[in-house]
């Protein structure tokens, strides 16, 4: 069984449609790559099935519980994590502050933080720092540790790589891995950079006006120019 589901799904922003009818299964512990174009409804997407922005009709279910209508604090304690565009994390706390505020609004303990350090190791070096000053790499690694303090069973991840240096991106890679090789979590990554998509999906979909138009089942055989993202 699925472990998140979206059926005939149709969103947007007042009587603007973006989201046309997707389709999309997830099966456990798989990441699903989602790329395309700016402005084609990557992120409105993942901001429809986090509850961010209504449904018009179709249908979201987690783990086989329909949640379509349901809360973003509600499908949050379902296991739905989200790392947003842009990190979003709060400037004026240290690391140690983002990630305790997360495990207060998560119902977690404290002492989960220690967790999430032993997880993602360069979590350690922020804890002491303000997020504000941390640099875009050192603030997503801080935002994705902030979403799994929470033990999510899915997480959605939007632009990951954007404004960071290579050598991060990798270090991101890697976590990434890290955390399904230990938590089996599953994940839809939404990114423009092929290379990143091709090193941790093991399907990617394309999505172009709000509508998946193919499905890519080996993404070792993507070629960006292909689908014109370079």
């Amino acid at each position: 069984m699925s472990v998140l589901s979206v059926e005939t799904l149709f969103s947007g922003y007042g009587d603007i449609g973006v989201i046309n009818g997707v389709n999309l299964s997830l099966n456990p512990g798989e990441f699903l790559g989602v790329f395309g174009h700016n402005g084609m409804g990557k992120s409105t997407l993942l901001k429809t099935i986090v509850g961010l922005i209504p449904v018009k009709s179709g249908e979201i279910c987690l783990e086989g519980g329909i949640v379509t209508r349901s809360s973003v604090a509600a499908r949050a304690h379902a296991g739905l994590g989200y790392v947003p565009q842009g990190r979003q994390i709060y400037p004026k706390l240290t690391g140690r502050e983002n990630l305790q505020v997360a495990a207060l609004g998560a119902r977690r303990l404290k002492n989960d933080v220690d967790l999430i350090v032993a997880l993602l190791p360069r979590i350690g070096g922020l804890l002491d720092r303000l997020g504000g000053v941390m640099s875009g790499g050192e603030q997503q690694i801080l935002a994705l540790g902030r979403c799994l303090i929470s033990q999510p069973k899915v997480i959605l991840l939007d632009e990951p790589t954007e404004g960071i240096q290579p050598s991060i991106r990798e270090e991101i890679v890697e976590a990434l891995k890290a955390v399904r090789e230990k938590h089996a979590i599953s994940m839809i990554l939404v990114e423009q950079n092929v290379d990143f998509l091709k090193s941790l999906s093991d399907r990617i979909i394309l999505l172009q006006k709000g509508q998946v138009i193919s499905e890519i089942t080996d993404p070792s055989t993507i070629d960006a120019e292909q689908f014109d993202l370079v």
